[in-house]
């Protein structure tokens, strides 16, 4: 058995595994902003609403903007909090440390990203392709963000392979593809999504006649391009689950990889026969950030192993 090489304590695992959860909820929230057509509650203002502190009459619509500003920033002190706290806890050379800093930047980059959309009228029913390319960018660096923060909190919860020239890195171009499929099925969701919010559709064979259809905005006719990514990326799941069931400590994980993976395709086939309703694209973005969430750990567990077990592992198989 490999030894403890992790000084951090709980207290620091838990507080950081508890900011992953609660960007989780910032997300989903955001998907509310977007369903509910309240992008532009707060006007083309920010990080003020309305142009002030606080609002006389806000409307419902001012009201799930302003709460999800506020949330996110909760997060950025939540964040800044735990590189604080990891780089006064973990030693140099911690991986923690690395994942922390890039926590940092993404964080930047997403207030940034949050703030384009608002400032260039990017919201409600703005249905142009810079709309689009910004929040492909958005969904983009929001799901390297939680990956960021899940590995930050994977390094201080192992017990080995935690430090710089400590591990073996094992597959690494099949993991990448695979993750790079899984970001591409995130973003033509999101694209999907906003087609489904500028264009409601009250028939289920009407809707997808619309994706066919040459008259339709070019926002419905990609709509396919999610559920084709959805599928090659569930290939690279299924193929991360089976490889690590030989390890009985990553058992369970792979087996909450396959299903976490069966209960998002029977939800986007709801959401597809229900026409999208909120609750039920909010439900199907949560379960989306927990399937990430798990596949992260699950990539990082397999293919960044502690150097002994790496070994250990070739000389079993061999």
């Amino acid at each position: 058995m490999v030894p403890n090489e992790n000084p951090t304590r709980p207290a620091l695992r838990r507080f950081a595994w508890g900011v992953v959860a609660y960007n989780v909820a910032v997300i989903v929230w955001g998907a509310a902003v977007r369903a509910t057509g309240s992008g532009n509650g707060c006007g083309e203002h920010w990080p003020l609403c309305q142009g002030t502190v606080v609002l006389q009459h806000p409307t419902i619509a001012a009201m799930i903007e302003l709460a999800h500003r506020a949330t996110s920033g909760i997060d950025v002190l939540c964040v800044v909090a735990l590189a604080i706290w990891t780089f006064r806890a973990a030693p140099k050379r911690h991986l923690a440390r690395a994942w922390a800093v890039a926590v940092l930047v993404l964080t930047f980059n997403e207030a940034l990203l949050g703030a384009l959309l608002v400032e260039l009228g990017l919201t409600a029913n703005n249905a142009s392709p810079a709309r689009a390319f910004y929040l492909g960018l958005h969904l983009t660096n929001t799901l390297l963000l939680l990956a960021a923060l899940t590995l930050t909190a994977h390094f201080l919860s192992r017990s080995s392979g935690t430090m710089r020239g400590n591990i073996a890195i094992r597959a690494p171009g099949l993991a990448i593809t695979g993750l790079v499929s899984v970001l591409l099925v995130g973003v033509t969701g999101s694209l999907a999504a906003l087609g489904d919010t500028l264009y409601p559709a009250h028939n289920l064979m009407r809707a997808m006649a619309r994706d066919f259809s040459a008259g339709s905005s070019w926002l419905l006719r990609i709509r396919w391009l999610h559920p084709a990514f959805a599928l090659l990326a569930g290939i690279f799941l299924v193929w991360l689950a089976v490889r690590s069931m030989a390890r009985a400590a990553d058992r369970r994980l792979a087996v909450g990889v396959v299903v976490l993976l069966i209960v998002q395709y029977w939800l986007g086939l709801a959401d597809l026969v229900l026409l999208t309703p909120t609750a039920l694209q909010m439900a199907h973005l949560l379960i989306a950030d927990l399937l990430w969430i798990s596949l992260v750990v699950l990539s990082a567990r397999v293919c960044l192993a502690p150097k002994a077990a790496a070994i250990a592992a070739e000389q079993a198989a061999a």
